[in-house]
């Protein structure tokens, strides 16, 4: 009786006999919009949360490494650390989002906070003795990086940011010019190895050399100004001044001046990074290669701007400097996280077959600047 009924159903309407075509049809289309779901672009969160955590948790043991350890400071124990993990790790691609996010723009966040430990009134009235000294000290460092790219083949982007490191602030520099220059990971990683080499045997050996020329042990000024343009890092900084307070009982008369002076150098990464966009984009023009100098524009650099000129005024007002101390901690904190990532990005067999040129590179730079600032001291009758 069923089978009849089918049958009689069928002549009535043909179109039944396509009904479980209909179905599958359905079901096709069906899936085929459940897998353009599947197939859309995650969230934010989705997709960075695993390689952030991975940075966070390197890098907070890295922090408190940098802080027992200032002469080696945060950032190398991140970058070590984070080369060591990619040993282990051999598939990142879950974490590969994060990473890179945490390597570009946190490393620019950490850059704009540092503006909230700028105050430009009193660096310009203090830092003013030294700024012939920087102003010499970067312009060696950059001729001698530039020269030396030429005559040993060194990476131009390598050499730009060991120049630029080595001149200015170290870690910090080299976070502002990376993403100008479209350095990678792997340059980064390289270019600081080799800077915070150098600013550990400056810390260890300057003070010593200091006593051996004579500097002045009745006052911080001298050994603070050759520490504050000869030495590139804070914490390296802050490593050799502080030892030549302790071994004369100075107090923090040669902490405070070599701090200033270090501050006023910061400053620097202004210009350099406006000269740098300005020369990639010409570059990139007379190779026939299309970049706008907008898109390269670094934008962080105008917030790290901003970040000083809200700190100059909000002091200037009566504002206690210590309310801008928990995001300079926070800007230091983020550059140790950002090495984490550079170092999960970076090749450890690579950079040591190729690190030759760029450590040779960085000690001509080093002995460079030490001595300008030697020389111009001496010239201007400081030492």
């Amino acid at each position: 009786m069923i089978t009849v009924c089918r049958r009689y159903c069928k002549l009535l309407h043909p179109s039944v006999s396509k009904t479980s075509d209909l179905t599958s049809n359905y079901k096709k289309k069906t899936d085929g919009k459940r897998s353009v779901r599947k197939g859309e672009p995650m969230s934010f969160i989705q997709k960075n949360t695993k390689g952030i955590l991975l940075c966070l948790v390197l890098a907070i043991p890295c922090w408190f490494l940098g802080q027992a350890v200032p002469v080696v400071g945060g950032p190398v124990f991140g970058i070590l650390a984070g080369m060591l993990i990619t040993l282990l790790l051999k598939d990142k691609t879950q974490f590969q989002s994060g990473i890179t996010f945490v390597s570009k723009k946190v490393l620019q966040y950490a850059v704009i906070l540092l503006g909230f430990g700028l105050n430009l009134s009193v660096i310009l009235e203090t830092g003013r003795q030294s700024l012939p000294i920087i102003l010499a000290t970067i312009s060696t460092s950059l001729i001698i990086a530039y020269v030396l790219h030429r005559v040993m083949h060194v990476p131009g982007k390598i050499s730009t940011l060991v120049g630029v490191g080595s001149s200015i602030c170290g870690g910090s520099a080299i976070a502002a010019t990376a993403p100008v220059i479209d350095a990678d990971d792997e340059e980064v990683a390289q270019a600081i190895s080799v800077i915070f080499f150098f600013n550990m045997l400056a810390a260890l050996f300057f003070p010593a050399l200091g006593a051996l020329l004579g500097f002045s042990t009745t006052s911080g000024e001298a050994f603070g100004i050759f520490a504050g343009t000869a030495v590139n890092d804070t914490s390296s900084v802050t490593a050799a001044a502080s030892t030549w307070d302790s071994l004369y009982q100075l107090g923090t008369q040669t902490l405070d001046k070599a701090v200033t002076v270090k501050l006023t150098r910061t400053l620097a990464i202004i210009p350099i990074t406006l000269v740098l966009a300005f020369v990639r984009t010409r570059k990139a023009g007379s190779e026939g290669k299309k970049v706008e100098f907008k898109k390269i524009f670094p934008m962080f650099i105008l917030y790290f701007v901003l970040a000083s000129v809200i700190t100059t005024i909000a002091t200037s007002l009566g504002v206690s400097a210590s309310v801008f101390s928990p995001l300079k901690t926070l800007s230091k904190f983020f550059i140790v996280l950002a090495m984490c990532a550079v170092g999960l990005n970076t090749n450890i067999v690579k950079l040591i077959k190729t690190g030759g040129k760029p450590l040779a590179l960085g000690f001509c730079c080093w002995v460079g600047i030490a001595s300008m600032s030697l020389l111009m001291q001496h010239v201007l009758g400081i030492w």
